[in-house]
């Protein structure tokens, strides 16, 4: 008898794709899944973002509060790819969504263990929020990463016009160190792993996006 070679039946190659994709899938005769989904109904699932609940807590709001669309952001202020997202991207999403009260940000800390800075960074822009200035100390932050020691944070909150004994109190006694560790933990519930992370609307967005990432999702829950 004649021996087919498999090596050179192309057939071998298309059945054997076949088998992996059924078994892949999951898929029966019937062209659905084991859960009764049609094959374009599976693929639509895939598809759309996972919506994921997501607690803004008491964290400073930059926008109209009512706005449609909520962009969470869990952001670690020494680290360099959230400080390309507010470089490249942030501007425009103020300029296009937060000034026009379409959209409005929530920023929430997930200082990374590795950077040393990060913690007191984000308690001293919390410091700043007790006197009405979160933002001011948030965008002073970024705009000097490299250089936020403790030292630098007070003197930028002298800078920003803040009441600076007030101020250095806040940040010496460690006063927001649990409201920080708090944000950290809800991150990590809600499936942060690395900074930039964002929730708009509780759809997750990972990493510096270019503005037109933000913007699709954006303009999705405003249709």
């Amino acid at each position: 008898m004649k021996k087919t070679n498999t090596l050179k039946n192309p057939w071998f190659y298309v059945s054997a794709v076949a088998v992996i994709i059924i078994v892949t899938l999951g898929f029966n005769s019937s062209g659905s899944d084991t859960t009764g989904n049609t094959v374009d109904e599976v693929v639509k699932q895939q598809a759309a973002p996972k919506v994921i609940e997501v607690s803004a807590d008491n964290d400073a709001v930059l926008g109209d509060p009512n706005a449609p669309v909520t962009i969470i952001e869990f952001s670690d202020y020494e680290c360099p790819f959230c400080g390309r997202f507010y470089q490249n991207t942030m501007p425009q999403l103020i300029s296009e969504y937060i000034d026009t009260g379409k959209a409005k940000l929530i920023f929430r800390d997930f200082p990374l263990s590795f950077h040393k800075s990060a913690q007191k960074a984000s308690e001293a822009a919390e410091c700043a929020g007790d006197q009405g200035k979160y933002y001011e100390m948030h965008d002073k932050i970024f705009e000097n990463q490299q250089s936020i020691t403790v030292s630098d944070l007070k003197v930028y909150a002298e800078q920003i016009g803040l009441k600076v004994d007030e101020f250095n109190v806040c940040l010496d006694t460690d006063k927001h160190k649990d409201e920080v560790l708090q944000d950290f933990r809800d991150g990590q519930k809600a499936g942060v792993s690395g900074t930039p992370s964002f929730f708009i609307n509780g759809k997750m967005l990972v990493g510096a996006q270019p503005f037109e990432a933000f913007k699709k999702i954006i303009d999705e829950e405003l249709a």
